[in-house]
């Protein structure tokens, strides 16, 4: 089985990001309602995405710090499958997170971004999250820092939850991924900083399919 594909509208123009999200749809399983278009336009663009591509699983990238349990039913109530909480919250906040995605019957992902210590991500995953995300951001690509390191510590460590991973992802590293059990990979700007979206969505995705069902 070939792992899913996110594609993260890291925007601020909900129509661009309805834009693009319509011409990958063919070679996307979740569309992500990034962070910046969230904060410009609030969970009102978690609601227009779920609105147009209801068929699709949709991701809110709340990146919740604190007031896990709110923030969680909020993205929920506006349509959202999935929402985020870093793993640097606190204990307490990341556990009503995935409260309320049981108690709405959503997902939700633990986005490791900054997170260094594997007995932090071993403790994360005893509260049974539905994915932890193996994330380098995007100051942190500026300065060089990859996903692939830290995911071959998480990847070795036997944990119950799915893996996802972020940051630089495109179908040149994607090789640096097929050695591991990553169930979900998220694209941002290979996709939407293209020319052609649906051409580099199409190429991704034929690249996925090569490496792990090949």
């Amino acid at each position: 089985m070939r792992p899913l594909i996110q594609v993260a509208l890291d925007l601020i123009d909900i129509k661009d990001a309805i834009d693009i999200a319509s011409k990958v749809l063919d070679y996307v399983d979740y569309i992500e309602a990034g962070t910046p278009l969230i904060k410009t336009l609030g969970l009102k663009s978690v609601e227009l995405l779920k609105k147009n591509f209801g068929e699709k699983v949709v991701v809110a990238d709340m990146k919740t710090m604190d007031t896990g349990y709110l923030e969680a039913s909020l993205a929920y109530k506006y349509g959202a499958d999935y929402s985020t909480v870093m793993g640097l919250a606190d204990e307490d906040t990341i556990k009503a997170s995935i409260d309320a995605a049981r108690e709405f019957s959503r997902g939700i992902m633990v986005d490791l971004m900054g997170v260094k210590s594997m007995n932090l991500v071993r403790k994360i995953d005893e509260f049974r999250p539905d994915y932890m995300i193996i994330h380098s951001g995007i100051d942190m690509q500026h300065k060089g820092v990859t996903p692939f390191e830290f995911l071959g510590k998480v990847a070795e460590a036997g944990l119950s939850s799915r893996l996802a991973v972020a940051g630089g992802i495109n179908p040149d590293n994607l090789t640096r991924l097929s050695k591991y059990k990553v169930e979900l990979i998220i694209v941002g700007g290979y996709i939407t900083k293209s020319s052609d979206p649906a051409r580099a969505a199409e190429t991704l995705f034929n690249k996925v399919e090569e490496l792990f069902d090949g």
